[in-house]
């Protein structure tokens, strides 16, 4: 006979592969992976350690029981969860703020790997047009400790998750990031850094009005972080003249766009005088980001 402990206890496996076969009936891109991640949340656990784990308690089981109904309901997994990942930081998110998409993880390695071609006669400087949560701002000063990082949002419910997030940090012994509650598209944005930026990333909204989006990304995601207008290039169309005047002569800027709109967005930086322009592809090999260099010696 099992001791009275042991009735109290479920195997977790089953759960998971049930959760996933749930969670695919209902359309979720991902069911196995989002399972397995809310499992691992419920229980404390990084997800490649749930093998280790092969009971767990009653409790537990309910618990993840009801978020696997929310998730069926399509609410972002990150929002059950609480967090969002980029580089090497997890970041909060919730209602009210766009959540961090894997691929903005390739802008972020770009990023890092721009800044280190700069000669190191100055303190790089970085700015993050768009910011929502914070994270290309957040996760190159973690990676840049060296980098004065600044990072401009408009929406103030984004922006108060930005300043959740930057407090964070800085309790984890990062070095601080300025943040402006200000609009891309003014014409004066930051006059104080004409000039003098090294590296400029933004992901701005970029989708194109008509758009048919996920139940994720249309009811959760605020939709002043996802339209750009007929062609999605409205916000970025704005943007172009203050990136040319905020870089430093050698400076660079990537700024991802929809998958329809790459060439459209290569095509005002060229515009604009730029060079070295690059279409960057996402793991999936669509458009994702675009990447070019303002003219002139650093």
């Amino acid at each position: 006979m099992p001791d009275d402990a042991m009735t109290d206890r479920v195997r977790l496996r089953p759960l998971i592969v049930a959760a996933a076969e749930r969670l695919a009936a209902a359309g979720v891109a991902s069911p196995l992976p989002d399972a397995e991640t809310l499992a691992a949340h419920v229980l404390g656990t990084e997800r490649m350690r749930l093998a280790l784990v092969p009971m767990v308690e009653q409790a537990d089981a309910d618990r993840f029981a009801r978020l696997v109904d929310q998730r069926a309901a399509r609410i972002p997994l990150q929002h059950l969860t609480g967090t969002a990942a980029m580089g090497e930081i997890d970041l909060a998110v919730g209602p009210g703020v766009f959540v961090p998409r894997p691929e903005t993880e390739l802008l972020f390695a770009w990023a890092l790997a721009f800044l280190e071609t700069l000669p190191h006669d100055h303190e790089p400087v970085v700015v993050d047009l768009c910011t929502g949560s914070g994270a290309l701002a957040l996760a190159i000063a973690h990676a840049r400790p060296d980098a004065a990082v600044h990072a401009v949002e408009l929406d103030s419910d984004a922006l108060t998750w930005a300043r959740r997030n930057a407090d964070a940090r800085i309790a984890d012994g990062d070095t601080p990031i300025t943040l402006y509650a200000d609009d891309v598209t003014d014409p004066a944005l930051l006059t104080e850094l004409t000039g003098r930026v090294d590296l400029l990333v933004a992901n701005p909204p970029y989708i194109p009005d008509a758009a048919v989006l996920d139940p994720e990304v249309a009811d959760h995601d605020p939709h002043r972080a996802l339209f750009g207008g007929p062609d999605g290039l409205d916000i970025i169309r704005a943007m172009v003249p203050t990136i040319t005047r905020l870089l430093r002569p050698g400076g660079a800027t990537g700024i991802e766009h929809d998958d329809t709109n790459g060439s459209g967005a290569a095509t005002l930086l060229a515009a604009a005088g730029f060079t070295d322009i690059v279409e960057h592809p996402d793991l999936a090999g669509k458009p994702r980001f675009v990447v070019g260099t303002k003219p002139g010696t650093p």
